[in-house]
């Protein structure tokens, strides 16, 4: 009975703060510089949802874990499964839906971010592949893929309805897109409009804007610069933040109005990066989970997230 009655408790507590609730009495808040995960988690994406509400994904076995903000207590939304991944995360406003990139397992999953469920799941690929991120325009869900020239489209209907797997789209990259041995496309993002969405090839550093129907793609002019182990992207504006993964870097690029060229204006740097590989945005702070790709996962290897000032 005590561990039924701790269950209740820890939902009722994780629902208020998801709800953008205050803090429990006598919290403070204090938006923490270090948001601890589960020893053990290992993190790859992490998006923020509505309020102060950070959710990370799990490569070990898809768990979705979510966060207060405001005070660095968390626990796991969506348990995790054997055979499961979560790479790159997205959210859904319209739906508070929380769409996950399913790495080699050639899928995708869709959590409600209010309960935890798991809504809808679908096979975007075979293998060889590896679902790498994603990012949610008002259209469609649009998914990277790592080792192919393809991006994967799920349309949504009005108010963010999920399709049919029968309605899932490939759409292949062309133009000046360059496919080479190793991790190609990864990071994705879009304008507001949904229009035109940017991706970065992190093996040749590049950035390309890229036509969402018919997957033409332009590379970015970086005037020389580089955004090689490019891996999360974050636009903000004309602003387009950049996670160098193992470079334990964030490149911060100014881009041109048309989108066709850009310059790396500085780096975010902070001694707590440890292989930081996507970031989420809340207010004027950035926030980096660390993968710390390179050490060996054990149960009780420490993961977390570390927040950054974008300025």
């Amino acid at each position: 009975m005590r561990r039924l009655r701790w269950t209740i408790v820890a939902v009722a507590g994780l629902m208020l703060f998801l709800a953008g609730g205050a803090p429990a009495a006598g919290a403070a808040e204090t938006f923490p510089s270090i948001i601890r995960l589960p020893n053990g988690f290992q993190p790859e994406g992490v998006v923020t949802g509505h309020g102060p509400v950070i959710y990370a994904g799990s490569l070990a076995n898809g768990a979705i874990y979510a966060a207060d903000l405001r005070t660095g207590e968390g626990q796991i939304l969506a348990h995790g499964e054997t055979g499961r991944t979560a790479v790159g995360l997205a959210f859904d406003r319209r739906t508070s839906y929380i769409f996950a990139a399913g790495g080699g397992t050639g899928t995708a999953a869709v959590y409600d971010a209010r309960s935890g469920a798991r809504v809808a799941e679908y096979t975007l690929a075979g293998p060889p592949t590896f679902i790498n991120d994603v990012v949610v325009t008002r259209d469609a869900a649009y998914f990277t893929d790592s080792f192919n020239a393809v991006l994967y489209r799920l349309p949504l209907s009005a108010g963010g309805a999920l399709p049919d797997q029968s309605q899932v789209q490939a759409i292949t990259l062309g133009g000046d897109w360059v496919q080479v041995p190793g991790f190609n496309a990864n990071g994705i993002d879009a304008t507001p409009n949904g229009k035109t969405l940017i991706v970065v090839n992190s093996t040749r550093g590049e950035l390309y804007t890229v036509d969402p129907t018919s997957g033409a793609a332009s590379r970015i002019d970086l005037g020389g610069g580089s955004v090689t182990n490019g891996d999360g992207i974050l636009l903000d504006g004309k602003t387009l933040y950049v996670v160098r993964n193992r470079l334990n870097e964030i490149a911060v690029v100014e881009l041109s109005t048309d989108l066709t060229s850009g310059h790396i204006a500085r780096t975010i740097s902070d001694p707590a990066f440890r292989v930081p590989t996507t970031i989420a945005e809340f207010g004027s702070a950035l926030y980096a989970v660390n993968a710390r790709f390179g050490t060996p996962p054990t149960p009780a290897t420490e993961y977390e997230i570390v927040q950054v000032a974008k300025g």
